[in-house]
């Protein structure tokens, strides 16, 4: 089986070790360049199942400001990513928006929420 040599930054913490890896058959068998364990594990996803976490906006309607942030509650399988905030950008909200508030319920079928990381009041009349 042939080797081939991929190189990766680690994501994991702040540090963002340049990795080098060595994969046979889709396995890394070596794996350079890290200063923790968290680099070998990182490859190894990256290599079977890359997944991100999303942050983006969504529109609030009647909102003191016009957009609510919100976030996938864990990762999502990379290649969704487009998908979900194709998904995400045809919400709108109706202000109030609380902190925590389900903003799509198991998105794309992936099991995973998109949740609101802040509150939204509604507008006064006289504003």
């Amino acid at each position: 089986m042939a080797q081939e040599h991929r190189k990766f930054i680690c994501i994991t913490c702040p540090q963002g070790c340049a990795l080098d890896a060595t994969i046979e058959g889709g396995t890394a068998v070596k794996i350079e360049g890290n200063t923790c364990k968290r680099g070998v594990d990182y490859v190894a996803g990256e290599l079977k199942d890359p997944r991100r976490m999303v942050t983006t906006t969504v529109r609030v309607k009647g909102g003191v400001h016009p957009l609510a942030p919100v976030y996938t509650e864990s990762p999502i399988p990379k290649p969704r990513i487009f998908d979900l905030l194709a998904e995400i950008r045809t919400i709108e909200l109706t202000a109030p928006v609380k902190f925590g508030d389900i903003v799509i319920k198991n998105a794309l079928g992936t099991g995973i929420d998109v949740v609101a990381s802040r509150s939204i009041a509604a507008k006064s009349e006289g504003s």
